[in-house]
């Protein structure tokens, strides 16, 4: 077993929150190896070459929740990490004629919004202080270990100063949040605004990631999980990684190896092994074993309880309420290769414009929107579907060839699981599907399916086998009301510390959640790194 070394923590999965854990772990003087089963580490933040002279991002496309504080920390630029905004912030083509361009800055914004309501740019400025408040309150919070139910005076002591911390802001502030953790994106946004093109503009990021309508309770708190990145300590920039979201995890390895982290790739993770209830190392599907005083896992809790961690480690009880966790994400994701630029009907040209260097979000309304989701609800996939386009070579020429691009689409909704007895594994779903969303973005820009030169289709059932995103989830569980806080990823466990002794869990399916932000690995580390020094303590 590990040639008889014995490891402080094996973490399973080398995604950036496994890495952002051992770089800590291991900085703390924690002998830390990382377990990666594919063979580069990254998970669903990787950059690789999908067609030939074309590379992008896996799963993950862009930049704005990496907290500055692990940047920091972990030294991400020292080690290779450049991160450069948008030039627009995102970009809606309405119809053959109409538009909206958002940038970048307040007055730019208001009079963006001015050509559908001058109404709504009116309240914009109020709006946007609304959530930014919200948003500022909750990024107190990231760092925060929630208090667990039943877990006695320390967990009481912890929810008094989450709670008194929360209750030192405003009345008006504490029912904003209040609205946002249990009201629908519409709900929120119906008192705000009256043009259905901005309403839908604001409600896009109550669905991202979420499978849901954007008038499903709860997808008001994903529009503020959106809300709280900064790129280059600019609060509400979007950004991109030069080199695509693997230079994240690259400077991540490198920060991890420094530290004194080993990093195995092609070590893909059996079962856990537990003896007398306690965690005590790992199998690999070599059959080589691994022996851990800890576990970490930066897998998804449901798939760690439903493939991992055996039967009769935990009762059938929790163990059901694991495996039960809510996951889907109604994501559909597609890395294209162009041999020239979108020409859009609202904004033409094939010569690089602003707007192509934003998010292009096919999308237009609250109704688009909606059915989108009822669409894929019924039939498995949305006749007409919602798609977040980024074209980064715009900004990042090491993409693609001179005068070529590579565009990364974020697609929803798609059902999870197809109905009538389809499969995701069928590769005639995924064609048709893939056909479906060039066709749709070709709506727009006429020239867009002739421009493709090659493409990379990844389904909700390719997600999972290739990063281990069940059902597809980026989120690792969905951000819903009873997978947040003290719930997430269920109660009673969610101070990162599982259901068997010596187990953590350090990916996003833990508080604050999924994107890519290091904090649940950070979180964990402190967990840790706590537990395994005063167990040393006792000898």
């Amino acid at each position: 077993m590990s040639n008889g070394r014995i490891f402080d923590v094996a973490i399973i999965g080398g995604g950036h929150n496994g890495l952002t854990a051992a770089a800590y772990l291991a900085r703390a003087n924690l002998t830390t190896i990382v377990l990666e089963k594919n063979s580069q580490v990254g998970g669903a933040a990787l950059t690789e070459e999908f067609f030939p002279g074309f590379r992008n991002s896996l799963a993950a496309y862009t930049v704005s929740l990496l907290n500055p504080l692990i940047i920091k920390e972990l030294e991400l630029v020292r080690h290779g990490l450049r991160i450069v905004e948008r030039p627009m912030a995102n970009f809606w083509p309405v119809d053959e004629h109409r538009s909206l361009l958002m940038p970048y800055g307040l007055q730019a914004r208001q009079e963006a919004v001015a050509q559908f309501s001058s109404k709504d740019a009116e309240r914009l400025a109020e709006f946007d202080a609304v959530l930014e408040r919200a948003a500022g309150a909750l990024r107190e919070l990231v760092f925060e270990i929630p208090p667990n139910a039943g877990g006695g005076v320390i967990e009481m002591f912890r929810a008094l100063k989450v709670g008194g911390r929360l209750g030192r802001l405003p009345l008006e502030d504490q029912r904003v949040l209040v609205d946002l953790f249990t009201k629908s994106a519409a709900d929120f946004l119906e008192p705000w605004f009256e043009s259905d093109v901005i309403k839908g503009a604001f409600a896009f990021d109550g669905i991202v990631g979420a499978y849901a309508s954007p008038y499903t309770p709860g997808t008001a708190y994903v529009l503020l999980h959106h809300c709280f990145g900064e790129v280059n300590g600019k609060s509400g920039v979007w950004g991109h990684a030069v080199g695509g979201m693997g230079a994240i995890t690259q400077a991540m390895e490198k920060s991890a190896r420094e530290a004194g982290a080993i990093i195995r790739t092609n070590a893909g993770v059996q079962e856990l092994l537990v003896d007398r209830g306690r965690v005590v190392g790992v199998r690999l599907e070599d059959g080589e074993e691994i022996t851990a005083r800890a576990v970490a896992s930066n897998v998804g809790p449901k798939l760690l309880f439903r493939d991992l961690v055996s039967e009769d480690a935990v009762s059938s009880q929790i163990r059901q309420r694991f495996v039960g966790i809510k996951t889907g994400s109604g994501t559909f994701r597609m890395n294209v290769a162009l041999s020239e630029l979108p020409d859009f009907k609202c904004r033409a040209g094939r010569e690089q414009q602003p707007h192509h260097g934003a998010g292009i979000i096919i999308g237009p309304s609250l109704d688009y929107l909606e059915r989108a989701y009822l669409d894929a609800r019924k039939f498995g996939w949305a006749k007409e579907p919602v798609i977040e386009m980024l074209i980064p070579s715009t900004i990042d020429d090491s993409l693609a060839p001179s005068g070529q691009h590579v565009a990364s689409l974020f697609v929803q909704h798609v059902a999870p699981k197809l109905p009538d007895g389809r499969s995701w594994e069928d590769e005639k779903e995924k064609a048709a599907f893939a056909e479906l969303v060039i066709k749709t973005v070709g709506a727009h820009a006429t020239n867009f399916k002739d421009s493709i030169l090659g493409m990379q289709v990844l389904s909700p059932w390719d997600l999972e086998q290739r990063i281990g995103l069940v059902d597809g989830d980026i989120f690792h569980g969905q951000l819903s009301l009873d997978q947040l806080f003290s719930t997430r990823p269920v109660l009673g466990h969610a101070d990162y510390r599982m259901p068997v002794s010596g187990l953590y869990l350090c990916g996003s399916g833990a508080h604050p959640g999924g994107g890519v932000t290091g904090v649940p690995g950070r979180n964990a580390a402190r967990v840790m790194v706590k537990d395994l020094k005063r167990r040393w303590l006792r000898g």
